[in-house]
């Protein structure tokens, strides 16, 4: 493969002309990848931080399991094609993404139920600390979710930075029991430092989990080099799982021992076939495991991960950043408000702006083939998926902003019709 230096570093220009967005694409050490997603004709896709584009192999891989595993293997598959240990071996596929050793990464249940069950956890690893600090503006259901603890487990609370203080320090105390961020804001696309804040907690005493949703598969992370404790993520943005394909939970090891999970299911059981009416946890990560595998979503998320073997994701970070950079310069001659961090460093995979007719504008874009989205109040996200995104689409539909922009066609009130999912 080429050497990132193939993209515009962040000291250099981004490309001026559509010729010079055709030459980076021509020299992309990424771009044959883009051949293992089925990408419509016509349509350019800025989506993918929310749904994946459809891996080719994915089709072949659920078939397999559709008509052989399942159709003649029946219930013998379980053993035969070792189906049960699939929370395992998938997570140990998802583990050098996120930068975790062996032993430590499971595939189950969705963001939402592995968070539920990593903050009872994480009150129950501190006691006499009551108090779980996220922020206002994270994801709305990991606030959901940590409001859903508040009310199980007396006594305890949470705190917000942005509602309780202005920043991290401010809220927390010696009652933080631990702390929940997202890598990567979901709306602006700012990215925190792991490493700084995961260390500004733990000073604290408190522990740090992370949601890594819009950060996996799109960049390096360093879960284990950064010392956190807990994290979770989704397999159906960058890593092209599928829709509502299962979450990933990361437990690091030093903990797992003393980790006491309040969903206690069967595949979490040490002996599941003993089928004692009392619970032994089995050992390690796998005691956050709670009920049955579901085998089908598997099989596409397993086909789908398996696009990354061999992929440098400081290739992909690298030109991520470059599409970005593309975008914002875009943007800036349009005069476009920019909610997404200027700084390289500080932000994901994603582009924001903010207009106070977003969503009109996202629904002109997406009838003329470009699929980008719309988070309330008023942010334009543009996902920029470096495995099948190009400099050359990045141009294009810039320039079709810039038409529905000049000529104010988003104007026309089909546009401005919602539907449930924005």
């Amino acid at each position: 493969m080429q050497d990132v230096a193939t993209f515009p570093t962040k000291s250099a220009a981004p490309p001026a002309s559509r010729a010079e967005c055709a030459a980076l694409d021509a020299a992309d050490p990424l771009a044959a990848i883009r051949d293992e997603f089925v990408l419509p004709e016509g349509v350019v896709y800025f989506d993918g931080n929310s749904l994946g584009a459809l891996p080719r192999r994915t089709m072949a891989g659920v078939t397999r399991m559709i008509e052989q595993e399942w159709g003649q293997g029946l219930i013998r598959s379980w053993n035969g094609v070792d189906w049960y240990p699939m929370p395992h071996t998938i997570g140990e596929r998802v583990a050098p993404l996120i930068g975790a050793a062996a032993g430590q990464t499971v595939i189950c249940d969705s963001v939402s139920v592995n968070l539920f069950k990593i903050l009872i956890s994480a009150l129950r690893m501190r006691p006499g600390r009551t108090v779980l600090v996220s922020e206002l503006d994270i994801f709305p259901t990991d606030l959901y979710i940590a409001e859903g603890v508040g009310r199980l487990v007396p006594g305890s609370g949470r705190r917000l930075i942005g509602q309780d203080g202005p920043d991290l320090e401010s809220v927390l105390g010696p009652d933080t029991a631990a702390v929940l961020l997202s890598h990567v804001d979901y709306r602006t696309g700012r990215l925190h430092d792991m490493a700084a804040i995961t260390e500004q907690v733990h000073r604290h005493g408190a522990l740090m989990i992370w949601d890594l949703c819009h950060s996996v598969g799109a960049m390096p992370i360093e879960l284990d080099a950064c010392g956190v404790d807990f994290a979770v993520g989704c397999t159906y943005k960058y890593l092209n799982g599928g829709p509502g394909s299962p979450a990933f939970l990361y437990a690091a090891s030093r903990h797992q021992d003393s980790i006491d999970q309040p969903l206690l299911g069967w595949s979490g059981h040490a002996d599941p076939f003993a089928l004692e009416p009392g619970y032994t946890p089995v050992p390690g990560v796998g005691r956050f495991l709670a009920g049955t595998p579901p085998m089908l979503s598997f099989a596409g998320l397993l086909a789908a991960l398996e696009v990354f073997e061999g992929i440098d994701l400081h290739q992909v970070r690298a030109k991520s950043l470059a599409l970005a950079e593309l975008v914002i310069a875009r943007g800036d001659e349009l005069g476009l408000d920019l909610a997404t961090p200027r700084e390289a460093g500080r932000r994901g995979s994603h582009v924001t702006f903010r207009h106070e007719h977003g969503y009109q504008i996202v629904q002109a874009l997406i009838e003329r083939g470009i699929i980008g989205d719309f988070r309330a109040p008023d942010h334009m996200r543009f996902g920029l998926t470096p495995l099948y995104t190009g400099f050359c689409e990045v141009w294009d539909a810039m320039d079709a902003m810039a038409e529905i922009l000049a000529s104010q066609s988003w104007r026309d009130e089909r546009f401005g019709r919602h539907g449930i999912v924005t």
